[in-house]
């Protein structure tokens, strides 16, 4: 898209969706929102990147092979510290009963291993978008 106004406003105001994407990830346990709604707002911040400015400079911030990283890595965060609740306290995903404190109510840093679990969901849902989005336009070309 060569519209002037368009890409100011997109180069403006991408970074502050993605913060507030990060704002509602980390503070998931405690207001409403989380991983998911988080990391929706992540991913569609760079869907919006790419519309305006192309496929290719969206590549230069956010390759295939790095989505590939972020979506695997996304999961396995997840499914590591569900394991580390197995192991500990016999039971998939098991929060209390593996050691993690109980927490303040109210509190960023509370919960135990919900805050953790939200940052897993929300790299897993934005890379998810992305790829999708990217397979999406890649078979338009075919």
């Amino acid at each position: 898209m060569n519209n002037l106004i368009v890409s100011t406003i997109t180069r403006m105001v991408v970074p502050f969706i993605q913060l507030y994407g990060i704002y509602i990830i980390l503070h998931g346990h405690i207001s409403p929102g989380g991983g998911f709604s988080g990391g929706a707002l992540i991913g569609t911040s760079l869907i919006l990147y790419t519309l305006v400015f192309g496929v290719k400079k969206a590549e230069k911030k956010f390759s295939h092979r790095v989505s590939e990283i972020a979506e695997s890595g996304g999961i396995l965060l997840y499914i590591a510290v569900g394991l580390i609740g197995m192991i500990v306290a016999g039971s998939f995903l098991t929060n209390l009963g593996a050691g993690f404190p109980k927490g303040t109510p109210g509190e960023l840093i509370s919960a135990g291993m919900i805050p953790i679990l939200m940052i897993g969901i929300g790299i897993k849902v934005a890379s998810t978008m992305i790829t999708l989005f990217h397979t999406l336009i890649e078979e338009e070309d075919v």
